[in-house]
């Protein structure tokens, strides 16, 4: 709402309070329209004489037909104070145009003037009188503690919010009367309940409110006349530790408009719980002129009353009582009734059993006792009656950590002592005590539990016993209805590590609670286990529905803050009249919570020892080392191995890091240092994923309730670094308790809203990845499938793939959440954050246990390396030669290796070596043709001779020719030469020599004698 609205109000009750002055001028005396006159506005002036005129012939006209004005035609009030802090008092008819003849306008009290508690200003003397018996007043404030209807001056609305596409009309959304007190909307929209006040001096606002549900944003703030709220870190209500908590705010002198806001936004099938206001009380208005009357079911018996008593018990008062009256013995009545109400008949649902409280014999005994208060009646027909009690039987032991001081009472044993619940005894040297609590016998409730019943409406019940013991277990009793809830809270101060362990090296838990229990319904119960800092903060871990066998369940606890338990049993969810499903059942057999302060023991265990000596004090073993079973010798661990959190003792608490990851310093945990080298096809492949380490956000699609809400689950995600690097974060925003979960991969669930100031409201986180448990390219790895199938490849480089563990379990996920997050190489994408789930699970999980994400980014390929680029060599230009280097395509890595630069070579050109080669090449022909000719010479010198020989051989086989006749004769060489040195042409040589040869297979040489030699010379 608007300041602007608010005012516009004040003007339109401004405008009313001048037409009725104009009516007292009309009709009333001069003198009240000549004081009242000067302080009206400019325009609401006569502006002429004939307007005076008129309004004097009129006021003696009517004077002389209406009767004098009596004491109840009329009443007194103020007009508003001017600037020197006056103000007047004058009578105002009660209706106009009664009566005549009223007093004359008076001056009035000081504008600062106040009464006191449990008194008024009469009017009529200017004086401060006591209230009478039966009625009360604040003095200079109001107070609003009858809620029947909506009270005068409050005016209530719902917001219409608009999500995208979608619509949710909140017109019904508003503050709704519930007799004792108003209750907020409970749906999706934005309600608003808001009070305008003007303040004659500075005041305070004070209420009583309960806020249970974090699924609703309450804010409460003022706004001044010049419309400025209250600071914004004050205006956050936090959610409530108890029934009903107490708000005080001062106020400033002037207008104040108080608003409370109500959004809420929860996500389940069952709408938020509605904050509810009562008991508003606003001081530093000028006064009041009147005494309020206590409302029903409250009395006050003395004048000057400041406020009403509430009645007690089985009695009742009306309206302005000044005692309260006993309720009839067939009737009753709660604290505060304004009438009684007829007792029922007794059901076997209005007793419950209990074993009694060890008496000095240590003996207890089986009882049966009505429920307070009682209500039935054991008198009127079909009712029934308290059986009798059982025998007497002997105590059980006490619980472990305790012991029977005077056989009637357990008493803790002292700190370093122990018990199995009947004798202390001093832990031996070289042991400590497993401090904590563990309770297995209930004859009496421990003085760290609470029991409550809570009704569903929240209105306040009589009943205060919601679980009661019976020697075995401790169970639910009998409600009044189905809805309520039966409250049983155990609260600790806080934790301690044992000294056998270290507290400094990063463990995942502080404690652990387990606790065995069953349920038993004809119907939908419902039984819930809370964690939070207190009864009605607490937030919900786990919840059963149904029938379920004795069964145990262990939570593990992570933070100091987690000082508080509740289990809540509801019978039904829906609210009827009837009382249907009063035999279901809910019992706890057993409770066990370790390491709490405060805590008793029933064991030692072994710690280290800091000498030889066996008196040693224990301190923790080394970082990396365990416990030999049954000695104080600690051992180390294996390398590449942490220390299991659980436990330190024996080997098996050294667990080692999966693939591709390696211990911290505390060998507490396995980490990644976002390096990784992986063999692929004969070849390395080096990764680097630092740029992807950092915290990324990534929100899954919108969805929308069955309201129309719109919500994205909404992730954090720290895939790796160093040691001290920031975890991810998912934070509840909601309330002021800003819930924080850490881990590698987180999970919340957040709704788009400007309320609060905030784009987002964040609620829900909770853990998908603490622990990483190895780095490889397998598709399954310690029994997590990274579901191959749902996100296909296309390319030859492997996925890389991160699983992580949570160690938190749930009713759900027995063995804890797991989360795979598959790095894909893809050089095309450059941003950080374009990580999607698989296509058949929008939200990254289809069994809300093991969730799956693929990471697709250039920061995911492997280094670059020489193998990934190749060389181009250009031509000879000139005499230089350069080559380049270019990465080879498609390319699939990132930094590494950079590219050589550009070489340049010196270099021969073609037409040297052209030249060079024809060059050789001629010489090469000339002095092969050289060669030939001079074979050929040879080879025909041995031809001729060879024929001259075959011719004087003559036809005689295997016969030498004679000594003068086969011999070369003296001189054939020189004749030879002769012949050979006469002048031909190389073409008729060459004719010579391709003659055709003879019949016998030689060529026909033709020889000459001296004769014709001597012949041819001449």
């Amino acid at each position: 709402m608007h300041c602007n609205g608010v005012y516009s109000r004040a003007h339109h009750f401004e405008q009313d309070f001048l037409d009725e002055s104009n009516g007292i001028w009309e009709q009333g005396s001069l003198f009240a329209a000549l004081f009242i006159g000067p302080l009206l506005p400019r325009d609401r002036k006569p502006t002429s004489s004939r307007r005076a005129k008129k309004l004097a012939t009129s006021f003696v006209a009517k004077a002389t037909e209406l009767p004098s004005c009596k004491e109840s035609d009329y009443h007194f009030e103020y007009t508003d104070c001017d600037v020197l802090g006056s103000r007047w008092r004058v009578a105002i008819p009660n209706k106009p145009e009664t009566c005549t003849g009223l007093p004359d306008p008076i001056r009035g009290t000081k504008c600062t003037f106040t009464c006191k508690e449990g008194e008024f200003l009469d009017m009529r003397t200017q004086e401060c009188q006591k209230c009478t018996s039966g009625t009360y007043s604040l003095g200079t404030g109001v107070a609003f503690d009858e809620w029947d209807s909506l009270p005068s001056g409050f005016v209530t609305q719902g917001i219409n919010m608009n999500f995208g596409d979608t619509y949710t009309n909140c017109s019904n959304s508003t503050w709704i009367p519930k007799g004792d007190y108003i209750a907020s909307n409970t749906d999706e929209c934005t309600s608003t309940l808001s009070y305008a006040v003007s303040l004659k001096s500075a005041g305070s606002v004070s209420f009583q409110y309960f806020y249970p549900d974090n699924h609703m944003f309450f804010e409460f703030y003022v706004q001044n006349d010049q419309c400025q709220s209250t600071d914004s870190q004050r205006r956050w209500l936090r959610v409530s530790d108890s029934d009903w908590d107490h708000h005080y705010i001062e106020l400033s002198s002037g207008n104040n408009v108080l608003y409370w806001r109500t959004t809420g936004f929860s996500l389940a099938e069952d709408n938020a719980k509605p904050v509810l206001l009562k008991n508003i009380a606003i001081s530093g208005v000028s006064y009041t002129s009147e005494c309020f009357h206590c409302k029903p079911g409250t009395y006050s018996d003395k004048p000057g009353a400041a406020r009403c008593v509430p009645c007690a018990a089985n009695s009742y008062s009306n309206k302005g009582a000044t005692s309260c009256q006993p309720c009839a013995a067939d009737k009753y009545s709660g604290v505060g009734a304004g009438s009684c109400v007829q007792r029922p008949p007794c059901k076997a649902s209005d007793y419950f059993y209990t074993h009694t409280p060890c008496d000095s014999s240590g003996e207890t005994q089986l009882m049966y006792k009505w429920i307070e208060p009682k209500i039935c009646s054991e008198s009127l027909e079909g009712a029934v009656q308290l059986p009798a009690s059982g025998e007497m039987m002997n105590c059980p032991p006490c619980n472990p950590g305790f012991f029977s001081s005077n056989s009637s009472s357990c008493e803790p044993c002292p700190h370093g002592f122990i018990s199995n619940g009947t004798e202390c005894s001093e832990c031996p040297a070289g042991t400590e005590p497993v401090v904590g609590f563990e309770y297995k016998w209930w004859n009496t409730l421990p003085s760290n539990m609470r029991s409550s019943v809570f009704s569903s409406e929240y209105s306040s019940t009589d009943r205060s016993t919601g679980w009661e013991v019976a020697g075995d277990y401790i169970y639910t009793t009998s409600s009044d209805q189905d809805t309520d809830y039966m409250m049983l809270t155990l609260s600790v101060p806080g934790y301690s590590v044992p000294h056998s362990l270290n507290e400094d090296d990063g463990r995942v838990g502080l404690s652990r609670i387990t606790f065995v229990f069953e349920t038993k319904c004809t119907a939908e119960c419902k039984l819930f286990f809370m964690a939070g800092q207190s009864e009605r903060n607490n937030l919900v871990v786990e919840s059963w529905s149904g029938t379920t066998g004795k069964q145990s369940y262990s939570y593990l606890i992570k933070s100091n803050h987690t000082v508080s338990f509740t289990w809540a049993f509801q019978r039904a969810g829906v609210f009827t009249m009837n009382n249907e499903n009063s035999s279901d059942v809910a019992k706890i057999f057993s409770v066990h919570l370790t390491n709490a302060v405060g805590g008793v023991a029933s064991e030692c265990r072994h710690c280290a020892l800091t000498g030889s000596d066996s008196d040693s004090a224990c301190v923790s073993c080394p970082p990396g080392h365990y416990m030999l079973s049954g000695t104080g010798l600690c051992q180390n661990c294996p390398s590449n191995t942490i220390i299991r959190p659980e436990q330190s003792i024996g080997k098996e608490s050294c667990i080692p890091c999966g693939p591709n990851t390696y211990n911290n310093k505390d060998r507490s945990t396995c980490m990644s240092d976002c390096t990784l080298a992986l063999d692929h096809k004969g070849e390395t492949l080096y990764y680097d994923f630092s740029q992807l380490g950092n915290v990324t956000s990534f929100q899954s699609s919108p969805r929308f309730t069955s309201k129309g809400l719109q919500y994205f689950h909404h992730f954090n995600v720290a895939l790796c670094g160093a040691e001290n690097r920031a975890l991810a974060s998912c934070v509840e925003n909601v309330t002021e308790s800003k819930r924080d979960v850490k881990g590698y991969i987180c999970q919340s669930t957040v709704v788009p809203s400007e309320v609060r100031g905030q784009s987002v409201v964040s609620s829900q986180p909770f853990s998908i990845g603490d622990v990483l448990i190895g780095v490889t390219t397998e598709g399954t790895f310690d029994e997590i499938s990274s579901m191959d199938g749902n996100f296909p490849a296309d390319s030859d480089l492997p996925d890389v793939i991160f699983y992580y563990r949570s160690r938190e379990t749930t009713q759900a996920c027995k063995k804890g959440r797991a989360t795979t997050i598959r790095l894909r190489c893809d050089p095309s994408i450059t941003v950080k954050n374009y990580i999607s789930p698989p296509s058949m699970c929008s939200e990254g999980t289809c069994d809300g246990c093991s969730f799956h994400f693929l990471w697709s980014s250039q920061h995911a390929c492997p280094l670059c390396s020489e193998t990934n680029y190749k060389e181009i060599v250009s031509a000879c230009i000139q005499g230089i030669q350069r080559t380049t280097y270019v990465w080879q395509q498609p390319l699939s890595c990132i930094g590494g290796v950079s590219l050589p630069p550009q070489k340049i070579t010196a270099c021969i050109t073609l037409d040297f070596w052209l030249k060079f080669g024809v060059s050789i090449g001629s010489v090469a022909a000339v002095l092969l043709i050289t060669i030939s000719c001079y074979f050929w010479k040879r080879t025909r010198k041995l031809q001729y001779k060879y024929s001259k020989l075959k011719m004087t051989a003559g036809d005689k086989e295997c016969e030498l020719p004679g000594a003068d006749s086969c011999a070369i004769m003296e001189g054939e060489d020189a004749e030879d030469d002769l012949i050979y040195l006469s002048k031909k042409s190389f073409y008729s040589k060459i004719r010579s020599y391709s003659r055709e040869r003879t019949s016998d297979g030689f060529d026909s040489v033709p020889l000459k004698s001296s004769a014709a030699q001597e012949i041819e010379m001449s």
